[in-house]
């Protein structure tokens, strides 16, 4: 198992699903953690994850920003900073979806997945990346989507938001490579989680026969691709994106 002690993560959407996974997973090997949650309506949230790593012996913050906002993505790194004095790795992995065919996809539902997906990974890499420049050392790792790779209908908004996570991954690889710092992307595709576990059954049964694995992925699955892709095992991987999702996208 990769081992992450010594090593500050913060972790974008980090409240409840693939995020609480990723926070749980990094801390048992050792990271400390930066729980990021959007607003008062996770903090009942947040706070769980907190207790339950730091009940396990873990060192973890919760810090309320909405990264979709410049001043809430770089509050949300000065708190780390100030608390921890660095950044080792950066999960971005807040997101949301609003899905509807295109003639019935309102511009507002567009630019609130834009905004929440792709800016909030934009701004948060930048305002953590000068830290990570200066210790030359970093992992950021982005969370994209299969649907970002191959496209869903009904998700015009939400696939243009991970295949943008996707380009943007690969530039900024090739920004900060030469500072030992690493950029790469995990494309989960169809994950149960809380907002997903209660589809009736029949709708979960057409979908598995999509799945060349034959099952939905879990939390657990995508967080191990993650503290992967953190750990210094991987300092030769850099502008990747990992296919987690049993064999959609191939």
């Amino acid at each position: 198992m990769s081992q992450l002690q010594d090593r500050t993560a913060v972790i974008t959407g980090a409240s409840r699903g693939i995020g609480r996974a990723i926070a749980l997973e990094l801390s048992r090997r050792g990271a400390t953690i930066v729980i990021n949650y959007r607003d008062a309506n996770n903090l009942s949230d947040a706070q769980a994850v907190l207790d339950t790593l730091t009940s396990a012996g873990g060192k973890a913050i919760i810090v309320e920003a909405d990264v979709s906002t410049e001043d809430g993505a770089n509050a949300l790194i000065k708190s780390a900073l100030d608390a921890f004095d660095k950044i080792d790795i950066l999960v971005n992995n807040a997101g949301i979806t609003r899905d509807n065919l295109i003639m019935m996809m309102k511009p507002e539902d567009f630019d609130l997945v834009m905004s929440v997906n792709l800016r909030s990974t934009w701004l948060c890499s930048r305002a953590a990346v000068r830290s990570m420049m200066r210790k030359r050392y970093g992992r950021i790792v982005n969370i994209a989507s299969v649907s970002g790779v191959v496209g869903q209908a009904g998700q015009t908004n939400y696939s243009a938001s991970k295949a943008g996570i996707i380009g943007f991954t690969k530039a900024l690889a090739r920004e900060v490579a030469s500072r030992n710092i690493t950029v790469n992307a995990v494309a989960p595709g169809f994950v149960l989680t809380d907002l997903t576990k209660d589809l009736p059954e029949e709708l979960t049964s057409q979908l598995n026969q999509i799945i060349p694995l034959g099952r939905w992925g879990t939390v657990e699955d995508i967080a191990h691709a993650v503290a992967f892709l953190a750990a210094d095992e991987s300092a030769y991987i850099t502008g990747h994106v990992l296919n987690v999702d049993g064999g959609m996208a191939m």
